[in-house]
């Protein structure tokens, strides 16, 4: 069809097609009950599992061999490594586009929070305590789980161009 004006920032722009136009509008993240679902319950499913892990009072006898064995803020590391990628995944494709836009950063956020909130609900579980180490553990895991997401989205991005 015929092209039309486009007005941006107030200034006439050039001709441009209308399926341009409407590519460019579909930029924007769509939220529905599936996505939401689809990005969403693995980070709480996710969630629901580092509760349940955390309100166990005595590990079972292979993950505290295992804790023996790798220093427990590795574990922290790495099971928080999966969060952030999960929650930034969610942020980045299951969410408004504020936060599609800032979404390493509320991902970590969150997970950071979550973390406090378990370090928290440790010290209501008998023969556990919370531990402020954890939680920078469950952070920086956070972080790294995060941007490894975002950079192999973006290497995945680029090769398929």
């Amino acid at each position: 069809g015929m092209g039309q004006a486009v007005v941006r920032n107030g200034e006439p722009g050039r001709m441009e097609s209308d399926q341009m136009v409407s590519s460019e509008i579909r930029t924007e993240p769509l939220v529905s009950p599936f996505s939401i679902l689809r990005y969403w319950g693995p980070v709480c499913v996710y969630a629901g599992l580092i509760f349940f892990g955390s309100s166990v009072s005595n590990p079972p006898e292979s993950v505290s061999s295992l804790m023996e064995k790798i220093s427990d803020k590795i574990l922290h590391l790495c099971e928080y490594g999966v969060f952030g990628a999960l929650a930034y995944r969610a942020c980045r494709h299951g969410a408004g586009a504020w936060v599609a836009r800032h979404a390493v950063v509320v991902a970590v956020a969150g997970c950071a929070l979550y973390g406090l909130s378990d370090e928290i609900h440790q010290l209501f579980v008998p023969l556990r305590q919370g531990d402020p180490l954890d939680l920078v553990a469950d952070s920086v895991g956070a972080a790294l789980g995060a941007w490894t997401w975002r950079l192999m989205e973006r290497r995945a991005v680029q090769s398929s161009l």
